[in-house]
């Protein structure tokens, strides 16, 4: 069987060799990046701009995004009928290709976000290792935390106010240099579809730019859900624990710095979700003014065929509903739950209509392609390319980032950052 024929259903005149050939690993892919590039931004509002109001979520959303690096490149690796190459893009990196120069672009990102997490966490480590040397007895399990954290701290033990300050120095320096290359990181996915001349929908300058934007977007949004489901879960814990300690904090306390979290990083949501809505507007309309040659087919799928994905998913409730429930007086938690939630489905709902509507249409301009995702696999080409594997991408971050806080908590820690 043809790679794409499982899932694809012709209509009128297409060619023998057309299939829905991107389908929903793609759609993933891109998501995946822009969550990536997002949650890293968000982080980067305290440590570069000084943002004072997001000092909570800072340290969680980087956490989160070193969480979610990992899993950027699972699509593709699901997607590929030889998986094994795909390490070719990291062992032989050049900008001969946008795909190539991911490599060094992902491998650059890797490593600014592993150091900036050591410098926010240097000091919770040393002070980690120095408490469980203290201890005369040690259980199995304080042991095998003594030799992670040791091998952690990389032998800087230094906690002098002048290292501290050298610590603090270095995360602002690395926030600010991994800013452009986040944005990168997600830009080329949208520079790769923008490019390829073959296909009227994609190829317009503003698709790098408009991933950008939207996966600032949908990184913050996730950050914001993750934090607001963390929080609930940590008010049933201290509500529990502070039966036998209380001096845990209380949870109106917990509820107090929660909504105030919450009610400013949604600020910044909705500042960088009017770019987008923008952006992406002005690009519906300039093709609409333009007219060119595939217009006739392009229109046929944006106000006719999609019309319901984007002008009701996408546009109404992942875009207009979003604005309306934020902008509305008093701001409560179940509302931003509500409107962030809506905002993911709505950045997911661009990209698929980016990957398989740029797909819908025939070369030959006189037919249509629909993509049936499989809800259930029947073989293994089924499961990765359908619903569970599309799960599979979805869960393995929160999965991730359970694991590393594990070792690098979100919540509680003192530092001078």
């Amino acid at each position: 069987m043809v790679h794409g024929e499982a899932w694809t259903i012709k209509e009128f005149f297409v060619y023998p060799n057309e299939y829905i050939y991107w389908s929903i690993q793609i759609v993933m892919y891109p998501f995946m990046t822009g969550l990536v590039a997002g949650a890293f931004v968000l982080s980067s509002l305290y440590h570069v701009f000084g943002v004072k109001q997001l000092k909570d979520i800072a340290r969680f959303s980087l956490v989160f995004s070193l969480a979610l690096l990992p899993v950027a490149m699972m699509p593709l690796m699901l997607h590929l009928q030889q998986p094994l190459r795909g390490i070719n893009v990291m062992m032989t990196p050049h900008f001969t290709s946008a795909i190539a120069a991911f490599g060094i672009v992902f491998t650059t990102y890797g490593m600014i976000v592993a150091s900036e997490i050591w410098f926010v966490y240097r000091q919770f480590i040393v002070e980690t290792v120095l408490e469980l040397r203290a201890k005369q007895q040690r259980t199995v399990v304080e042991s095998l935390q003594l030799l992670t954290y040791s091998v952690l701290s990389l032998g800087a033990m230094d906690l002098s106010p002048e290292a501290l300050h050298k610590d603090e120095r270095a995360v602002s320096i690395l926030a600010g240099i991994g800013i452009p290359v986040a944005c990168f990181l997600h830009g080329y996915a949208g520079f790769i579809f923008g490019s390829v001349k073959a296909n009227a929908l994609w190829m317009t300058p503003l698709m790098p730019v408009i991933f950008i934007c939207s996966a600032v977007v949908s990184g913050i949004a996730l950050c914001i859900v993750t934090y607001i489901i963390t929080m609930e879960i940590r008010k049933l814990i201290s509500a529990w624990n502070r039966k036998n300690n209380p001096r845990l904090p209380s949870t109106e306390e917990l509820k107090s710095a929660e909504i105030l979290t919450v009610t400013m990083t949604v600020k910044y949501l909705v500042m960088f979700l009017v770019l987008a809505i923008t952006l992406e507007m002005l690009d519906l309309i300039f093709r609409t003014y333009t007219a060119v040659k595939s217009w006739d087919i392009l229109r046929s799928v944006i106000y006719e065929r999609d019309f319901f994905k984007i002008f009701v998913l996408q546009y109404g409730l992942g875009n207009l509903v979003p604005f309306i429930l934020f902008l509305w007086p008093g701001l409560t938690i179940r509302r931003a739950l509500v409107g962030t939630l809506l905002v993911l489905m709505g950045v997911f709902m661009m990209r698929w209509n980016v990957v398989i509507g740029g797909q819908a249409f025939s070369a030959s301009f006189s037919g249509f392609m629909e993509y049936h995702l499989p809800l259930w696999p029947h073989d293994m080409e089924t499961y990765k390319e359908g619903l569970l594997g599309a799960l599979t991408v979805i869960t393995t971050p929160f999965v991730l980032f359970y694991m590393v806080t594990r070792v690098l908590p979100v919540f509680g820690v003192k530092d001078s950052h």
